[in-house]
């Protein structure tokens, strides 16, 4: 059943762009058609909507919805605002992080996760997960949906999970070695920071049995120089995803792990080009948005997910669905403009990891009247930050400056890393 599945998944990603367009033009009539009846929050957004959309241009002339819609348009509650049904109607409660604001409770029928757990069949295909495999979860197993939907997808595919949760870093590696884990799921901080604790404990990650490394939460999983320093300590190949409390599995890796390919199937992708708010055309800076085909319970319709990619539709991939180089790129809200420049947090991460000898670091922003302002702190062996300075000034082409600060002063995290100190419009934070 598994290679029927995995097959069809196969033709999915083959299909023509008219192909695929017909496809998803048919889903998304069928999710407006059985969701706006009784879904308030659209109802309200699109009045006097004309079904059935006649093309998928009907869509792009809708409003975009924002997260804080979501948030706001349900002031008596925490519950996201875009629920279809009554409450007793759901199998499934999850939690957004809160790291950009208050959290957010999102709901699933049992109908939506199992397009959570068929979704995520892409990226245990991308990872070449079997039921051979035991896959250690590291990760908390709170409200935060973290891997929760990756371990039942795990299971769905006759694998082995290996439940983590409320684990110390050095019992989670204990269990690692016990068990014979083929496959880790956690976020690319935690990998890094798994690999510092076994060095400390004089574990060598790279001779276990672990032989891939399933990344998500955060950026860092398709930049090359933090995918090199994961793979080298583990010893592991790393498979990059990206997906939402909100949204759902929405991007997996290619082959090669220079991206992420958007579950085309599964997902309506739209790109807004930064520079002048139009379609973006190939390679071009742009905004996400994402439109879900097949979550009736929580439906969302062109959501601004905030993450900005660089879209190939002219890619050398079999796989045809839309390809985003080096994956998410970086947030919208998280762009510095340092001297008219402009950079992601993602980008200084990606120098500052091609220095072996950097064990973490932090960055801060302020701002000095209109202009932004970056300083780095980092624990640096060579004690030599000099050098990391210099190089930021040849790929960023500014000056910033860089600071070495005492090997285990910053922190360490087990989940997404916060490495990013905002203070821009609260300089007192």
């Amino acid at each position: 059943m598994v290679n029927e599945q995995t097959a069809r998944r196969r033709e999915l990603e083959q299909m023509g762009r008219e192909e695929l367009q017909s496809w998803q033009l048919s889903r998304l009539n069928q999710l407006l058609g059985e969701v706006l009846p009784q879904n308030q929050f659209y109802a309200g957004k699109l009045p006097g909507i004309s079904l059935p959309l006649a093309s998928l241009d009907k869509l792009s002339a809708l409003p975009v919805t924002t997260k804080q819609e979501l948030v706001d348009g349900n002031p008596d509650s925490d519950l996201a605002a875009n629920h279809t049904f009554l409450p007793d109607q759901y199998a499934r409660m999850h939690r957004t992080s809160g790291t950009r604001g208050r959290p957010m409770i999102v709901l699933d029928t049992d109908q939506d996760w199992q397009w959570w757990l068929d979704t995520w069949q892409f990226v245990l295909d991308a990872a070449d997960v079997s039921p051979a495999d035991r896959a250690l979860m590291a990760f908390s197993f709170g409200p935060f949906i973290g891997f929760w939907s990756a371990h039942d997808a795990v299971l769905q595919r006759g694998a082995t999970s290996l439940p983590a949760g409320g684990m110390s870093s050095e019992a989670r590696l204990e269990l690692l070695q016990q068990a014979d884990a083929t496959i880790v799921f956690c976020t690319p901080t935690y990998a890094l920071r798994l690999a510092e604790v076994a060095r400390q404990q004089g574990i060598d990650l790279a001779a276990s049995s672990v032989s891939r490394v399933v990344v998500a939460g955060e950026h860092g999983g398709s930049l090359p120089a933090v995918r090199e320093r994961i793979e080298t300590a583990w010893g592991a190949r790393v498979i990059d995803h990206a997906g939402a409390t909100e949204v759902g599995p929405w991007g997996y890796a290619d082959p090669e792990g220079s991206g992420l390919h958007v579950v085309e199937s599964e997902f309506i992708a739209e790109f807004t080009s930064v520079e002048t708010g139009q379609p973006a055309g190939e390679g071009e800076l742009s905004d996400l948005v994402l439109t879900t085909l097949g979550r009736r319970g929580c439906p969302l319709i062109r959501y601004q997910t905030g993450d900005r990619v660089r879209p190939s539709w002219n890619h050398a991939s079999t796989n045809k669905f839309v390809f985003l180089e080096r994956g998410v790129i970086g947030r919208a809200d998280d762009m510095l403009i340092i001297r008219g420049v402009n950079i992601f947090p993602g980008s200084v991460e990606e120098i500052l990891r091609g220095f072996p000898e950097v064990v973490e670091y932090r960055l801060r922003a302020t701002r000095e009247g209109e202009m932004d302002q970056l300083a780095i702190e980092v624990e640096d062996s060579l004690d030599q930050p000099e050098r990391i300075a210099d190089e930021l000034e040849t790929q960023l082409g500014l000056r910033v400056a860089v600071t070495a600060v005492e090997a285990g002063s910053l922190p360490r995290f087990d989940a997404k890393g916060e490495r990013f100190i905002d203070q821009r419009e609260n300089p007192a934070g």
